[in-house]
């Protein structure tokens, strides 16, 4: 791994929030829209989407990840006032809460309506596209995912990388938190993701990960979205719903390569994976345990009655 800072501060409205690459936060996914790809159950009440939030930090989400629309190809873009109708009631319930939100949008009107209810990172999956995204922030402090993508929301479209595919990701990013930077986005907002899917094909987004190398130089932390993603599926040929195990695969490798963020939809697995890994690479002691709780040890089958 190449030099990277030990510790990140990312400045967000009222406060910061402290990652440490290698030691990546969880970033639990709540979706009020109706077509994600990747969601088993829809959850359309508030009630409902606010509860699997708390059980998500619960299980070790530091942040939550809110999202409106799918990203998703076959279905229409949503309108902004009806993202906004579905992400802000969310959004403000959970902020209640004191959590950390992040809302997943590349529209202005969104963003802007998403971080007046709370939320305080803006997680853009355009590539900023639109430099009104960087603005808001710039005016808000909200912190800013930055994502490689070549297409724009809601296209499907490969781009001709000519084998490089990881340097177009280094060299898009740079040249788009530039523009952060001038639009009055500071160095501390600014958060890193390679894209994983976005304009790419299942081999293109393994090698945009392999950019993290690259990726650790500009001194900002980065975040992989590897959660149930296609690259997981083409690999072991899985659909979403049983991509588990191919997805703390990609946890694993993204820890080790000083990922700072993970964007997971099952953190309770992604929390349980990342502590024993700690604890086997002797990075962590083994934690105090009962050591009088059978349920650690086995399953006790159920007393049988004499006949």
């Amino acid at each position: 791994m190449p030099d990277v800072p030990t510790a990140f501060t990312v400045r967000v409205p009222g406060g910061t929030l402290e990652l440490t690459p290698g030691r990546p936060a969880l970033m639990g996914i709540v979706n009020a829209n109706p077509d994600s790809f990747s969601d088993s159950v829809r959850l359309s009440a508030v009630d409902q989407q606010v509860q699997h939030a708390l059980a998500l930090v619960a299980d070790g989400a530091s942040i939550i990840d809110v999202g409106g629309e799918s990203g998703v190809t076959y279905t229409d873009v949503t309108t902004e006032q009806v993202e906004i109708a579905r992400v802000v009631p969310l959004v403000e319930r959970l902020a209640g809460e004191g959590i950390i939100v992040s809302v997943d949008t590349w529209k202005p009107g969104v963003a802007e309506a998403a971080i007046a209810a709370g939320a305080a990172i803006l997680n853009d999956v355009s590539g900023l596209r639109d430099e009104r995204l960087a603005q808001i922030c710039a005016r808000t402090g909200a912190a800013l995912v930055v994502m490689h993508t070549r297409a724009a929301p809601k296209q499907e479209h490969f781009h001709d990388y000519g084998g490089a595919v990881a340097d177009d990701v280094e060299a898009f990013l740079g040249e788009r938190c530039a523009v952060a930077r001038a639009a009055g986005v500071h160095e501390e907002q600014l958060i890193l993701d390679p894209g994983p899917d976005f304009a790419k094909t299942p081999a293109e987004t393994v090698q945009s990960l392999h950019a993290i190398d690259t990726l650790n130089a500009l001194r900002r932390p980065v975040l992989h979205a590897v959660s149930r993603k296609y690259f997981v599926g083409a690999i072991t040929a899985r659909p979403p719903a049983e991509r588990g195990a191919g997805t703390l695969a990609a946890v694993g490798w993204s820890a080790d390569h000083g990922a700072s963020i993970l964007r997971v939809h099952d953190v309770r697995a992604a929390a349980d994976f990342l502590a024993v890994k700690r604890v086997l690479d002797g990075d962590e002691t083994m934690p105090d345990f009962d050591g009088d709780d059978d349920r650690l040890k086995w399953i006790r089958a159920a007393p049988q009655r004499a006949s």
